[in-house]
């Protein structure tokens, strides 16, 4: 039998890990396990949780104080290295965490070998998502601020253009066009509150739960937990290692975020089209066609909402991964690396893309308020009229329907039928039925709170423009 040293290849001593094992690592399995290839980008957040946790092991006397200094310095010089890309990473090094501990004791020796005291990977990489998540969640909340300014300052822009609203993709009501577009701003709202919240479940400190049972050495978790700017410490060593909670909520909640970019790109790929003719992209915004000179091709919206399922992949990978783990830690957990940096790299760019077209894109205000004719768009108008002449409201829904019929045979709109025919109908119509069924008299009649009448579209306004700083 060949002796491990003359297999061509990593030497088992040379593992960090290795000591008990007699050969070395197959070069397939080195190429297949390795996750330094994604998991590069967790360097800044690796480097400042070993920076913490050396400055515990000092204070609580598991690693000298030279050692402690040593070991900061040599993590500063690896992070500017890497940060000027001339670092070399490793791919029979597996992961960042070894990439840098091998760099770290090659540069300082013996002190680097100290810094995994009291730690495993298993609870390293877990704080390394966190506070790398926890950056994420405060990046995206500044996007989705930033898509929700545009929509304020196109609300305020268009204050006044009535639009049809839609249900079932059939004209419904009118309402005015900077009410549908705060009711994207209220959306994306939601998003920021989510990720607000599941930042705080994130914002809990795993460090110390080692490999998942914790550690017999006299660590501080709490020193570290301030350090690092963590609200507390996690409770239980077992459930800490075998987590990923955290991340499964941070997929979801971007999930969310690119289903609403989704449905808003839907809208501007229709509102765009000669059919609708509602909006009109900025051409740097658009393409055209390699065949037919005539056509804008609303390309950004159509590329936001294709990328939805690769988003939606990405949570359905997770959770698939995680359905059937035992406690604790299982290598199968590596794979949540790729699935969350492409998720959050795919809706970074959607949100900044999205955010950047619409600052670009104007409303055809005149086709919009034309669209509001015909299809009977204030027929509830008619029968709420009935309601407040104390009809009750089937009887006053079923009386509208009947006239709405009978305007049909006649072939014209609920505004033009003859108080004389209308009262063919009920006596209790009058000639304010005409203010009633107006385009406009419909809208300002919606004044109930978060309706569409004029009145209650500024105050909400004003308010998100409070919300978001925006002095108009």
């Amino acid at each position: 039998m060949s002796n491990p040293q003359d297999i061509p290849g990593q030497a088992p001593s040379s593992k960090l890990w290795g000591g008990r094992f007699s050969e070395t690592t197959a070069a397939s399995v080195e190429a297949f396990s390795a996750s330094i290839q994604y998991d590069s980008r967790l360097f800044r957040h690796d480097i400042m949780g070993s920076k913490a946790h050396a400055r515990m092991l000092v204070q609580q006397k598991l690693i000298a104080p030279e050692e402690g200094e040593a070991i900061v310095r040599g993590l500063d010089s690896i992070q500017a290295d890497i940060e000027a890309g001339r670092f070399d990473f490793r791919p029979e090094l597996e992961d960042i965490h070894m990439n840098i501990e091998k760099a770290l004791t090659d540069r300082i020796g013996e002190a680097g070998a100290r810094l995994h005291t009291g730690r495993s990977r298993n609870d390293q990489i877990n704080l390394d998502l966190r506070l790398y998540l926890r950056d994420e969640c405060d990046a995206f909340d500044t996007l989705l601020a930033d898509l929700q300014r545009v929509f304020a300052q196109l609300a305020r822009r268009y204050l006044g253009t009535i639009m049809p609203g839609y249900t079932h993709m059939q004209r419904a009501q009118p309402v005015l066009l900077s009410h549908h577009l705060l009711a994207y701003a209220s959306m994306f709202g939601r998003d920021r509150a989510r990720l607000s919240d599941c930042r705080k479940r994130i914002n809990v400190l795993p460090l110390g739960a080692a490999a998942l049972a914790g550690t017999g050495l006299p660590i501080d978790r709490a020193m570290v937990a301030r350090e690092l700017g963590f609200a507390g410490v996690s409770d239980n060593s077992m459930d800490t290692t075998a987590d990923r909670d955290f991340v499964l909520e941070t997929l979801f909640c971007l999930n969310l975020i690119q289903i609403h970019l989704s449905r808003l790109s839907e809208e501007l790929v229709l509102w765009s089209s000669k059919e609708f003719d509602f909006v009109r992209i900025g051409d740097r915004y658009c393409t055209g066609s390699s065949l037919m000179p005539q056509k804008k091709n609303p390309d950004i919206p159509e590329l936001v909402r294709g990328k939805s399922g690769r988003v939606t992949g990405a949570l359905m990978s997770l959770l698939m991964t995680m359905k059937g783990l035992p406690l604790t830690y299982n290598r199968d957990m590596q794979e949540d690396k790729e699935p969350l940096f492409d998720a959050l790299d795919t809706v970074r760019s959607c949100l900044a893309i999205t955010t950047e077209m619409l600052a670009h894109t104007e409303f055809n205000t005149a086709r919009m308020r034309a669209a509001t004719t015909g299809g009977f768009m204030t027929a509830t108008d008619l029968a709420d009229y009935l309601v407040c002449k104390n009809l009750p409201f089937r009887q006053a829904h079923g009386l509208a329907g009947r006239i709405v019929a009978r305007c049909q045979e006649l072939q014209c709109e609920l505004g033009e039928l003859t108080l004389e025919e209308m009262q063919s109908f009920s006596p209790l119509i009058e000639e304010d039925i005409y203010t009633r069924l107006s385009i406009e008299g419909s809208v300002n009649s919606r004044t109930s709170a978060g309706g569409t009448a004029r009145s209650r579209v500024e105050e909400a306004l004003n308010t998100v423009e409070q919300q978001l700083g925006i002095h108009s």
